[in-house]
Formats: structure tokens, C-alpha cells, sequence
């Protein structure tokens, strides 16, 4: 009796020290994935376990597949939130009100403030709203507004308001320093005058079995209990305090759950009078704690910075170690009431909360293990014994992997090490002693007895082999090497003794080896786990990894009993390829990660399992390629043309993480299960289909179904219009060939006369058009004869003009020379000549004036000119005497003309007028 005692006092006293150590699992949601701002002021559930989420940004709305951002008119901060009977109620800056769902799940946004009469806002923002009986209460630090019956009332409040709550059907607030109050109508009357609370601001108030509680920004908590105030008793209260108080939250358990500023969440425990702290360190994003809400065993916490959620009751706990000190564990075991962990950077143990190193054992650590009641551990440098946290050396053999007891020799074990095997043994004076096993020299990392002196090993890279050992067990007889072909790969093959047989994995497949016949054979009872490695197994249970895929652990008996334990949490910190299951009891399984441990009660699992209600999935959306359809629908008419791709959007936020199997049935079957609830159909024929829709739970065990029905139209080119314009159309083309073969020597016909009357009028167009060049032509030589002519004329006139200019000297009367002068001017400039010029040339070129004066208005009638002269293709020297300006004149003309145009230095400006149309 004594000694069953003692091993219930072993059993028990770890798990209530590692209880401290070991969290809930934690799932973050950071900004990234969210897609909004980083502060969440409220929470709020409703009926289905949507989430909605008071955000910096607006509204979020999670589904339990989705986040959705809904913005207020204005874009202001959402500072609060509730959910009551369909309907979102939120405050924000000087506005407040509610959303409701339409037709096609997406949330509409109506304000309330329209109601408000006889009341102007100060730069509120409504922190609060709290469900009395039938009406909504909204709270700002300025006063507190009763929406009923659709109207609002204000109540007055002389005060600021730093809280408001609901207790025993009495609405409380609490005002600042100003005490406690109760809302009467639509005053405050004052509750007490307590010391207690003088110059302490009161942030949240709850009740709880005890009374209620007052949470304090800076002091901690306060018990109000029949009419008498005192500090609430409890070992988390100085805690409190120093981390500043923040948020108080009763759990439906009897915990009570503490937000704070500065050290993340407190879970307290009255009954046990002890907590447990999440904060940056075991899990959260962010020590500040804004909000939290309770939904079932789901504790949502809105943070300074993300969201997260906590899994209360959750049969899956874990230690983590961020420091990143402790590494990848590889191996833990129970010894003493105390639990060691091997990892690749050495041993560790526990005291209480706090995580021990083992002094010396620096180095990779294969292997924990009780062998006669000691604790051995294989090292990288060798094996050794652990007791009360110090390490004895046993052997310097290296590698220590995995260490097995002999059958029929109760006192030894065979050990595989990096260079071969080693055997274990106590001397006369019971120390243990290791010896090297001869005539085996490569490493051995498995390693079964298929009898007393026949064992089989397996070699990291190059296969399996029977190994045969003397009658000492201390030698090795004979080494009898598997055959290639007999296994499809030599690398990493795995080796365990089942039920008497000797069962490996090697490149995913289970084999086994059979003595009858001597062969390897494919192991049937695992070929349903083949991709899979087994982790564990015992008596009853098998535990494998699904490695290659989803990395989901399964447990099952082979038989009936079977369930997946598909934690999302747990999945990201398996270590691949050195996974571990550590059995401690019947209920008890502990898992190593790469950055602490896992544990599992498996007791606590069933029981969740037994109780867990599969609920059917939500439909959140349905989608075609170019619309969305109304999701209270349930069926629905697709066009072909629309039908390309196919979106059907499922939720289940009542459980987390959430595992879906879907069946399509139709003109194309599909079923799969799927880990997100977000489906997408391609390319389906048309026709008439049904989708079944159930949420799986680890045991396999499916919900009732979602259905929806949709019928995607047949493409316009086989309807019943279609295929009776197709008949028609038959018909009508072996008229139509009857037809063409009688009208097709009368076209022939028909086609020589026109050819010829084609050729005949093409013959005179020709002619017509070399007339037309012709006269063209004709035109241009006059053009350009009259042109020059003028060009000699004003250059002979420009001569005398600098003739006389040179001689003005030798005139005795200067009158007469200036009218000689003005006289040669008025030559040079006759506008008879450019009347002439410009009659023939807008025979030439007749929009031309019209164009450029449409395109560049700007241009005066020097420019038109130039533009006639640069048309015509003539050279400045030419145009010179015909504007009766020199030829650097011509040239400045030029560039100034060329600006006007917008003309690029490298362009020619007589192509462009030339082309100009």
C-alpha cells in the first residue's frame, strides 16, 4: 500500500509543478494577416461565434476563415463593440450605432446619433456599451445614452465616467474619483463614500461569486461584498498593481482572467489562489491587453498590437522557450518527480517554474531513459547517469541513440552508439559499466531483438541489417546484409519490433520482414499509414505523423478506434525527421518540439471529444466569376459564361481550426477534405449539381450537412433556341447549294462582263488621272516660274537698293532719294505678286492656309508666307528676295516659325510642311 502511495505522490507532484510551466495553446493573429490597424479596443461574439473586433481602422469581422474590414463613413476609430440578437452595435468619435448583415453577408452600417435631441457633442468617444433588459447602453468618459424602443435618452452624469456595468439589475458607474453610482431614470445617485476608493480610478467592474469586483488602474483590485468594501485577498493582486490593470474578465470556469498594461494576462485561480501569467514571453504579440472576451473555451484578446487567441481547458499544453536557449528537445523523461529534457544543446530540468541546466552536458542529447531505476542519457560525447541534476560519465563511447534491454537478461542492454554498439551492465559493486560490442564498427540509430542473440539494426545511409550476436551478447557473430533490391531505399530507413515482427519504413512504405520464407514483404496492417512514420506505440495505440503532407499526428488502434490530431499550433513547432512521443501514464503523452515540449491529456481529449458538438458549416459567400448571389439562397442559376470559376466561402467559427469534407456531386464528382473553407470549382461542365458541405472532427465524426444546390445553364450555342435555329440551318443549306449551283455558271457570266466593264473603266480612270498630273504638273512649273521670276525681280530691286544705299551720298537732294527708295520698297513688297502667288499655290495646295492657321492660330502672314516658300521646298537664298529680307533674316524667320510649330531641332521643317495634310 506504501509503495502505491508513494507512486501516486511521483505521478502526481511533476504534473502539479509542470502545470505552472506549461500554457494553453496561443493563436496569433498578427496586423499582416488582419489587414487593419494594430490596436483593438472591444470584442463580441455572436450566436454562430463570428468575431467582431473594435479597431483602429473600423470593424473587423472574423468568420473563422475570413477577416473582413468595414470602415464608418467618416473612417474614425471604433473604440467598442456588442453583439445583441443580429445586430453590431459600435461607439466611436462622436458617433455611434449599429450594423446588421444583408443579403449577401456583408455588414450595413446605420447611425443613431440622429436620435439624439437637445444635445451637442463634445469630442466624445463612446469607450462602452453595455445590454440592460431591453435597451443599449453607450458610454463615454462624458455621460452614458440609453437607446430604447428606437429612441435615446441621456442620463446625466456630473462626472467622468470611467466604467459602466451591469449587477444584480442595477446599472453602476463608476465616476472617476467620485465613488460609485446607480442610474435611476436618468440621474445618478451615489451608492457609498468609502476611503478605499479616494483618488483611484476605477476601470472595470464584475461580478463574481464572491461579490463585485473593482478593478483599480493603479491599486489593484477591490471586493464589494454586502455593502462592505475591502482589497481583494487574492495572490495575483500585487501583480496587478505593479503591471497596471487594464481588463477583468470572470470565466465561465470559476477564473477569473486579468488584462494589463504592462505584463500581458493574468489567469487566476480563487480556489487554488494561483495564476498563470501570458504575456510577450509564453506566447502573446503584446503585453498590453485592450479587451478580451470569453466564447466557450476560446478566450479572445484584443492587444495593443494583433489579436490572439487563447484555448482555455485545451488538453494540448506547452512549454516554450523563446530565449532560444533551451533548442531543439529531442527526448524528456520523469525521474525523481523531476522532468528532464534532452535537447541539442544539453540537458535541462525543472525546479518549480524555473528551467535548470545540467552542468557539463553541453552537446547534442539523443536519448533519455530510465534503465533500473537511473536515468541514462545518450550524449554526443558519450553516456551518462543523471541524479538531482549532476552528471556522472557511464562510457566516453559516443552517440549514445537509443539504449534496449536484452531479453531473458534482466540486468544488461545493448546500446547503438555513432561507431557500432555498446553493452550495459553493473559490476559486484553495482556501478554500471559499458563495453564496446566487437566485430561491428558503423552506426547504429535503430535497433530491435527478434530473439535473445539476433537482433536487426539500421545504418543512417546504407540500409538494414541481421546482426548475430554471441552467447555473451558481447560480440558479434555474423553480419548478414539485406539485399538492395529488396528495399527502394537505403536512406533513413526506420526500425521497430511490432508485435513480434520486424517492421521498418523505408521511402514511405511499410515493410516487414517475414522468417517463414526469409524475404522482405509489405506490412499490410500499415499500408493505410504508408507516408506516415510512427512515432509511438504501446499495447493499444499506434501514434503516426503524416510528415510529406499536412503533418496532422493520428492515433489509432488499427481497428476501429482512430482519431487526428490536426493542431495547426502544434504542427509549426514539430521538429521534421525527429519527432517524439514520450508516454508518461495512461492519460499523459508529452511531444518534443523545437522550442520546449508539448503534453496531452488524453483523458481531457475524450471527454472533449464525447461532449464536442459538430455544428454545420455557414455559408459565407457564393461567387461566379462576375457576381455574388445572395446567401440565404439555396440554389442557385449560373450563366455558362460565368461559370469558369466557381467560389463557395464556409465557415465554422464555433471551433477552431476548423476541418471541412466537401462532396460535389453532378456532371463532375469531387470529394476532398479540405483544412480552410474556402472552395473553388473550376471549369465545370453544365448541368445540375449538389454540394454537401460537413465539418470533421478528429474522430472522423461529421456534422449534419450544408447544402447547396446550383445549376449551371448550358452555353447559348446548345439551347433549345439553338438547336432549332441548327435544324433551320440544315435546311436551309441544302437549299442554299441547290441554289448556288444553278446561280454559279449564271456569276460566271455575270463576272466576265463586269471584269471587262472593270477594265474598261479602270482604262479611263487612268487616263483621267495622268490628265490631272499632268495639269498638276503644269501648275507647279507655273508656280515655280512665276516664283522665280518675282525671286529675280526683288533681288535686282534688292541689288539697287544696295546700290543706292552705297551712293546716297552723291544725291543732291535726299528727298528724292528717299522716295526712289520707298518706291523700290513698295516693288519688293507689291502684294500683286503674292496675290498671284497665292492664287495658284492654293490651286496646288488649297486647305493649307486653312490648316496651319487651325492647328497654330498664332502664326502672323509672314509666317504663312515662309510656310508657302518652305512648302514649296525652296532653299532660304531663294526665299529671300521673295520676302525681300537677307538670308540671315530667312534663317532667323526659320527658327522663329520653327518654335511656333513645336518643331524638334532634328526635324526638317520643309518635311513636316510638306506632309502637313
Amino acid at each position: 500500500m506504501n509503495c502505491i502511495k508513494y507512486f501516486c505522490i511521483l505521478l502526481c507532484v511533476p504534473l502539479a509543478i509542470w502545470g505552472q510551466v506549461l500554457m494553453p495553446p496561443i493563436q496569433n493573429y498578427p496586423i499582416f494577416e488582419y489587414q487593419a490597424a494594430s490596436k483593438n479596443w472591444g470584442l463580441s461574439c455572436d450566436e454562430n461565434g463570428d468575431l467582431y473586433v473594435a479597431n483602429n481602422k473600423g470593424l473587423l469581422h472574423f468568420n473563422g476563415e475570413k477577416w473582413t474590414l468595414y470602415r464608418l463613413p467618416h473612417s474614425t476609430t471604433i473604440r467598442s463593440v456588442l453583439q445583441v440578437e443580429g445586430r453590431i452595435y459600435t461607439g466611436s468619435y462622436e458617433e455611434f450605432g449599429y450594423w446588421v448583415k444583408n443579403a449577401f453577408g456583408k455588414l450595413e452600417y446605420t447611425s443613431l446619433t440622429h436620435l439624439i435631441h437637445n444635445r451637442v457633442f463634445t469630442n466624445e468617444e463612446f469607450w462602452q456599451i453595455v445590454p440592460h433588459n431591453d435597451a443599449i447602453l453607450f458610454r463615454s468618459f462624458s455621460g452614458v445614452y440609453e437607446y430604447k424602443d428606437d429612441a435615446i435618452r441621456m442620463i446625466n452624469t456630473p462626472f467622468v465616467v470611467s466604467y459602466l456595468t451591469t449587477y444584480n439589475e442595477d446599472v453602476l458607474v463608476a465616476g472617476g474619483y467620485e465613488m460609485l453610482f446607480r442610474i435611476s431614470g436618468t440621474d445618478c445617485i451615489r451608492l457609498r463614500n468609502d476611503e478605499l476608493l479616494d483618488d483611484k480610478i476605477v476601470i472595470d467592474m464584475d461580478g463574481i461569486p464572491d461579490g463585485l469586483l473593482i478593478g483599480t488602474k493603479l491599486n489593484g483590485c477591490f471586493l464589494l461584498r454586502n455593502g462592505i468594501l475591502k482589497p481583494y485577498e487574492a495572490s495575483v493582486n500585487e501583480e496587478l498593481k505593479q503591471h497596471q490593470l487594464n481588463q477583468v474578465l470572470p470565466l465561465s470556469d470559476g477564473r477569473i482572467a486579468f488584462g494589463t498594461i504592462k505584463n500581458g494576462m493574468y489567469l487566476y485561480d480563487p480556489i487554488e489562489d494561483t495564476f498563470q501569467v501570458l504575456n510577450r514571453q509564453s506566447g502573446l504579440q503584446n503585453n498590453t491587453v485592450l479587451s478580451m472576451l470569453q466564447k466557450g473555451d476560446q478566450l479572445w484578446l484584443g492587444l495593443d498590437n494583433g489579436i490572439d487567441r487563447v484555448q482555455l481547458n485545451s488538453p494540448l499544453t506547452s512549454y516554450t522557450d523563446n530565449s532560444g536557449v533551451l533548442g531543439t528537445v529531442y527526448d524528456l523523461a520523469v525521474h525523481e518527480a523531476t522532468l528532464y529534457l534532452g535537447s541539442n544543446t544539453g540537458v535541462y530540468y525543472f525546479q518549480g517554474d524555473q528551467l535548470n541546466f545540467v552542468e557539463g552536458s553541453q552537446g547534442h542529447v539523443w536519448d533519455l531513459e530510465v534503465v533500473d531505476g537511473e536515468l541514462f542519457c545518450g550524449h554526443n560525447t558519450g553516456t551518462f547517469t543523471i541524479k538531482e541534476g549532476k552528471l556522472s560519465p557511464v562510457t566516453n563511447i559516443s552517440g549514445g541513440y537509443k539504449i534496449v534491454h536484452i531479453p531473458e537478461d534482466p540486468s544488461s542492454f545493448l546500446q547503438g552508439t555513432y561507431t557500432g554498439l555498446a553493452r550495459y551492465g553493473k559490476n559486484e559493486r553495482g556501478d554500471w559499466e559499458a563495453k564496446a560490442v566487437g566485430g561491428i564498427t558503423f552506426p547504429v540509430k535503430y535497433l530491435c531483438f527478434e530473439d535473445m542473440r539476433t537482433m536487426w539494426v539500421a545504418h543512417p545511409y546504407k540500409g538494414i541489417y541481421k546482426v548475430h550476436l554471441n552467447e555473451l551478447r558481447d560480440s558479434v557473430i555474423r553480419i548478414d546484409e539485406i539485399e538492395k533490391d529488396a528495399i527502394p531505399d537505403p536512406y533513413n530507413i526506420k526500425l521497430f519490433k511490432i508485435k513480434n515482427q520486424i517492421v521498418f519504413l523505408s521511402a514511405g512504405i511499410w515493410y516487414k520482414y517475414d522468417p517463414i520464407p526469409g524475404k522482405i514483404t509489405r506490412f499490410d496492417e500499415f499500408q493505410e499509414y504508408n507516408h506516415k512514420e510512427l512515432l509511438y506505440f504501446d499495447e493499444e495505440y499506434f501514434w503516426f505523423i503524416d510528415n510529406e503532407g499536412s503533418k496532422e499526428v493520428i492515433q489509432s488502434d488499427l481497428k476501429l478506434r482512430h482519431f487526428m490530431l490536426d493542431d495547426k499550433l502544434l504542427q509549426k513547432r514539430l521538429a521534421p525527421d525527429s519527432e517524439n512521443i514520450i508516454k508518461i501514464n495512461d492519460s499523459i503523452y508529452y511531444f518534443t518540439l523545437i522550442d520546449g515540449f508539448a503534453k496531452l491529456n488524453g483523458t481531457r481529449l475524450r471527454k472533449q471529444l464525447e461532449l464536442q458538438q459538430l455544428h454545420t458549416p455557414e455559408l459565407s459567400a457564393f461567387r461566379d466569376e462576375k457576381e455574388f448571389y445572395y446567401i440565404k439562397d439555396a440554389s442557385y442559376r449560373i450563366p455558362n459564361n460565368h461559370s469558369r470559376a466557381i467560389h463557395v466561402e464556409v465557415s465554422s467559427a464555433r471551433q477552431v481550426s476548423p476541418r471541412y469534407l466537401y462532396t460535389l456531386e453532378g456532371a463532375r464528382d469531387q470529394k476532398e477534405y479540405r483544412n480552410q473553407g474556402n472552395l473553388q470549382f473550376q471549369n465545370l461542365p453544365f448541368g445540375s449539381y449538389r454540394l454537401e458541405v460537413v465539418t470533421v472532427n478528429m474522430q472522423d465524426e461529421k456534422s449534419s450537412p450544408l447544402i447547396i444546390t446550383f445549376k449551371i445553364a448550358a452555353p447559348w450555342y446548345f439551347s433549345h433556341l439553338m438547336i432549332g435555329i441548327y435544324a433551320l440551318m440544315v435546311v436551309g443549306l441544302i437549299l442554299i447549294i441547290r441554289w448556288y449551283n444553278r446561280q454559279k455558271l449564271k456569276k460566271k457570266h455575270e463576272l466576265l462582263i463586269v471584269r471587262l466593264q472593270n477594265e474598261q473603266e479602270e482604262h479611263l480612270a487612268q487616263i483621267e488621272r495622268d490628265k490631272l498630273a499632268r495639269e498638276i504638273k503644269h501648275k507647279q512649273n507655273e508656280l515655280a516660274r512665276s516664283t522665280m521670276d518675282v525671286a529675280r525681280k526683288n533681288e535686282l530691286i534688292l541689288e539697287l537698293k544696295n546700290l543706292l544705299t552705297l551712293n546716297k551720298e552723291r544725291f543732291p537732294n535726299q528727298q528724292r532719294y528717299r522716295l526712289f527708295m520707298r518706291k523700290l520698297n513698295n516693288s519688293i513688297d507689291d502684294a500683286e505678286d503674292w496675290n498671284r502667288f497665292e492664287v495658284n499655290f492654293k490651286e496646288l495646295h488649297e486647305d493649307f492656309f486653312d490648316t496651319l492657321l487651325n492647328r497654330y492660330p498664332n502664326l502672323s502672314s509672314k509666317d504663312l508666307k515662309l510656310s508657302a516658300y518652305l512648302k514649296m521646298n525652296l532653299s532660304s537664298k531663294e526665299i529671300a528676295p521673295l520676302m525681300g529680307i537677307t538670308i540671315r533674316g530667312v534663317e532667323i524667320h526659320r527658327y522663329r516659325l520653327r518654335r511656333k510649330l513645336g518643331i524638334s531641332a532634328g526635324q526638317n521643317i520643309s518635311n513636316f510642311l510638306i506632309m502637313l495634310r
